[in-house]
């Protein structure tokens, strides 16, 4: 059995084979919640820019295996594949790179039934092949994809589920978020090595080239910024003063008419946020999460702070520092996404590229993310208006 904390950069050929088994046992999980309340079924989905059809995630997790690992595509391109799909019309269905998102609510896809077969069929073969394969970096290299591939769309079918309000079934057991402590720690700076190896395991593309970068001493949060504090940023009325937001967040703030985090509430009884459908009372010490690129820079204006840089936060993260807590939440960074020096595209061409320059870099991990997928290297990106992943911040003194 694999290690469940181990990364997947370095599994071997039986710890990816029960991984990829435990990954696609969770895609079915997630997939039933969404059966549960009947949006299995597409035209039963909002047609949201920021989610998927349950139904097409299904089909295009399979495909997407198949695809890298049965019929033997070297890239992403469309004539890359060496041989058909098991599925007449997979390509035409699931290749993200081919069908608009507006579409996939309008596919005549076929049943939950028959894609789940399709989707047993796909790993069983895909585990055939993998018993099969050389243990060596360069063989596993489409294995650890893959696995990465499927647990990162599981975190995805996990935000569906929360943007939707569906509740989530006792077969999903998500970890609990502790109250740590307040504080915050002065790093020396120095030297250190932004990115990963390539000498070694599985790295993704927009981690290489791995170089040296210089850092000054600085001060950062030990944790996330936490609900009581950032109520304070609310009741200063920091939605409503202009001084505290960029450019790109007064229009955002205009056309969301937003004035408090995506998911919250109030009443008589005080704050209350959305929690898979289920509202609750707003915990005080746990981080504030849903919270947009804008909204974490307009806090930090107001309490004369900053973002980190994705330096800075790679470098606390690997720091070793005891005081310094990341994995609760994914954090805003205030770096552009961009290419590292030395960038080249992996077969896989639309993971990072498309998005340089129009992205923003977010550091660490969330509660939903699995353990193997955990690394102080992972650079996750979305665009700043983005707030419906599991997504907070910390702060840097200025």
């Amino acid at each position: 059995m694999a290690d469940p904390n181990a990364s997947f950069r370095h599994f071997s050929n039986a710890e990816l084979a029960d991984a990829l088994g435990s990954a696609r046992r969770r895609t079915l999980d997630l997939f039933a919640c969404f059966q549960a309340v009947e949006m299995d079924d597409p035209a039963q989905v909002p047609p949201l820019a920021t989610v998927n059809p349950p139904l097409w995630e299904l089909g295009h997790l399979a495909w997407f295996a198949e695809w890298y690992l049965l019929r033997d595509a070297t890239t992403s391109a469309p004539d890359s594949a060496r041989r058909g799909s098991l599925l007449t019309m997979g390509d035409d269905w699931f290749d993200s790179n081919t069908v608009p998102h507006r579409t996939r609510w309008n596919l005549g896809l076929p049943g939950a039934g028959a894609l789940k077969m399709w989707c047993h069929e796909v790993l069983d073969r895909c585990l055939d092949k993998l018993s099969r394969t050389e243990n060596s970096d360069a063989a596993l290299y489409p294995f650890r994809l893959v696995l990465a591939h499927e647990d990162m769309h599981g975190e995805a079918l996990l935000i569906t589920l929360q943007t939707l309000g569906v509740p989530l079934s006792p077969a999903i057991a998500l970890p609990a978020i502790p109250n740590w402590a307040e504080g915050e720690i002065r790093l020396p700076g120095g030297s250190w090595q932004m990115g990963s190896a390539s000498n070694g395991g599985f790295t993704f593309d927009n981690e290489r080239l791995a170089h040296q970068v210089a850092l000054p001493s600085f001060r950062i949060d030990s944790t996330l910024v936490s609900h009581t504090q950032f109520r304070e940023f609310i009741d200063d009325g920091g939605y409503q003063d202009p001084r505290y937001w960029t450019d790109g967040g007064r229009a955002w703030l205009m056309q969301q008419n937003r004035s408090a985090p995506r998911h919250w509430s109030r009443d008589e009884r005080g704050w209350l946020c959305s929690r898979f459908g289920t509202l609750t009372m707003l915990p005080p010490h746990q981080p504030v999460r849903h919270v947009s690129l804008y909204e974490a820079q307009a806090y930090c204006s107001w309490a004369g702070r900053r973002l980190p840089t994705e330096a800075e936060w790679e470098y606390a993260a690997g720091s070793g520092h005891p005081a310094f807590r990341w994995g609760d939440l994914w954090e805003w960074t205030c770096s552009p996404f961009m290419p590292y020096p030395g960038f080249e595209a992996d077969g896989y061409r639309e993971y990072s590229a498309p998005w340089f320059d129009t992205h923003q870099v977010l550091r660490g991990a969330s509660f939903a993310t699995p353990a193997r997928l955990r690394s102080v290297k992972f650079r996750n990106f979305y665009a700043p208006q983005r707030d419906d992943m599991f997504v907070g911040f910390r702060t840097c003194a200025l």
